[in-house]
């Protein structure tokens, strides 16, 4: 199985979400910096989470992305399929044609295994993940990092 970086950059930009919603909408801007992740490649990943109802948006100043409805139980695996992502560890994307037109001698064996990967990304949600020890600490250091770039005079910019 590999989850490519579609699929992990957007479980990532819906933990930042998640984790700055208190403060109203979240600009893609701000995801884009602590996560350096490109807002061209956000723009196309929120838009196909948009679809799937798992955020919202709000235009205007102070506009930006929130999560749709109770946002802390959206699972991993919603956000994962919402962009098109697989957990398929078959070479034949469940087609059973993985060997000369036929099924493998282990082709059930990796069905098998990807009903368990995406049954344990089902039961991690964003609000665990929030939860967790180690993803407050990295967001504190996000933050921080963030507030002390903002402090920088332009003339040390340019």
């Amino acid at each position: 199985m590999r989850l490519t970086t579609k699929g992990r950059y957007a479980v990532t930009a819906m933990l930042d979400l998640a984790i700055h919603a208190q403060h109203g909408p979240v600009s893609l801007a701000d995801v884009s910096e602590r996560q350096g992740i490109s807002i061209s490649y956000l723009e196309q990943l929120f838009a196909k989470l948009r679809r799937r109802s798992l955020v919202s948006s709000v235009r205007g100043p102070g506009g930006g992305y929130q999560l749709a409805g109770e946002g802390i139980g959206i699972s991993i695996a919603e956000i994962i399929d919402a962009v098109d992502e697989n957990v398929d560890v078959t070479r034949c994307g469940r087609q059973g044609d993985c060997q000369d037109g036929e099924v493998c001698l282990t082709h059930h064996l990796w069905c098998d295994l990807s009903d368990q990967l995406h049954g344990f990304l089902s039961g991690i949600t964003l609000g665990s993940l929030m939860d967790r020890a180690d993803v407050q600490h990295v967001a504190k250091r996000q933050k921080h990092r963030q507030q002390q770039r903002e402090r920088v005079p332009l003339s040390i910019i340019n």
